[in-house]
């Protein structure tokens, strides 16, 4: 169960598994809003899933009508949603329907500024443990954030290490593809919206600019404050020196070109692009808002969002100067990031549910 399925975090996370999972004995059917993109339907599809697309929950009874009725007719065992505390919602429904097996799983935390979407995570907080039967999260600080001292289990937002693993010759193709070569690229991925703060982030580019005029910002997502976020670099005359690239496949590709990721979001679970950063052992330079459970090498950094641009700067340059790019994949599976590994463990799990 999903809200929107689009390019984000969640969905990747999701998909990882779905690739991974042995699919001889766990199968999964999506379910999403109207509205939703589904960029992967083709993918869901050819691996053996479907894909449904459910009226939104803001239209609860349709909403309501809509899964109870799918619920029934492919007579699940497992509902598991990935909607955090909306998730309330669609187990509310699978409970009604008869579904035995019901996991809320949460991927978010409550962040300073949206008041409104706050209220509704606060409102919705006391119910996340009424419908459920299992309880999951992303992290230790997402699980904690919902369910309190419950127990919970975490899987983690693992990756294929393998295929964003460093390599020095897919590097030098892209810049070079790219018009990058010579360039000191700091990259970020992310949706465009008040969480993921690309306003702080073009401050701090500026200011790594000014120090290195060969600098370029990459940034790849779309999102409702993309006509804002090109507006401010125009004004500050930086258009020549940011990459807009919108919504990308195989994004494995773009990591290999930085120098630097950074991540000056004002909240997050446990974010898979911070992950995907750390596996081609790209410098990550985090805000303290972001759960400290990211940092899985060392050359991962945090810093305050109360710092000044120029600081965020500094952190950048610095931490990007001593760090040296190599193969991480042990570390990555040594951490727990490896989808080769822990897609087995979702597997033994949904397994021990059905026992």
């Amino acid at each position: 169960m999903m809200t929107d399925m689009n390019y984000g975090g969640v969905e990747m996370v999701v998909m990882n598994y779905y690739r991974h999972i042995d699919r001889s004995k766990v199968q999964f059917d999506f379910f999403a809003l109207e509205g939703s993109a589904v960029p992967q339907q083709e993918e869901i599809e050819r691996l053996g899933g479907h894909v449904y697309l459910v009226p939104r929950y803001t239209h609860l009874v349709q909403y309501e009508r809509a899964i109870m009725e799918l619920f029934r007719k492919n007579q699940y065992q497992i509902v598991h949603s990935h909607m955090n505390t909306l998730g309330v919602f669609s187990l509310w429904g699978a409970q009604r329907a008869g579904v035995p097996n019901r996991i809320v799983h949460n991927h978010s935390v409550a962040g300073k500024g949206e008041t409104k979407k706050n209220f509704v995570k606060y409102l919705l907080r006391p119910f996340a443990k009424i419908y459920p039967t299992q309880l999951c999260a992303c992290s230790e600080s997402a699980g904690r954030w919902l369910y309190g001292d419950s127990e919970f289990r975490v899987f983690n937002n693992a990756i294929d290490v393998e295929k964003f693993s460093f390599d020095a010759q897919k590097r030098a193709a892209l810049r070079k593809e790219l018009g990058l070569e010579g360039k000191f690229v700091v990259g970020h991925i992310g949706r465009f919206c008040y969480q993921k703060n690309h306003e702080f982030l073009i401050d701090v580019f500026e200011e790594i600019h000014r120090q290195r005029p060969e600098a370029v910002l990459m940034l790849i997502g779309r999102g409702e404050m993309e006509s804002v976020i090109r507006r401010k670099v125009n004004r500050r005359g930086l258009q020549d020196a940011v990459l807009f690239l919108g919504n990308r496949r195989k994004i494995e590709r773009y990591y290999q070109a930085m120098d630097a990721f950074v991540l000056p979001s004002r909240y997050e679970g446990l974010p898979v692009v911070g992950v995907e950063a750390q596996a081609c052992a790209l410098p990550l330079i985090c805000s303290t808002d972001i759960s400290r459970e990211t940092k899985l090498l060392e050359s991962t950094q945090f810093i305050s969002l109360s710092e000044p641009p120029r600081k965020w700067a500094q952190k950048v340059l610095e931490t990007a100067e001593r760090t040296t790019r190599c193969n991480t994949e042990r570390q990555m599976t040594e951490k727990g990031f490896n989808i080769a590994v822990e897609a087995k463990k979702l597997e033994v799990f949904y397994q021990s549910l059905l026992r």
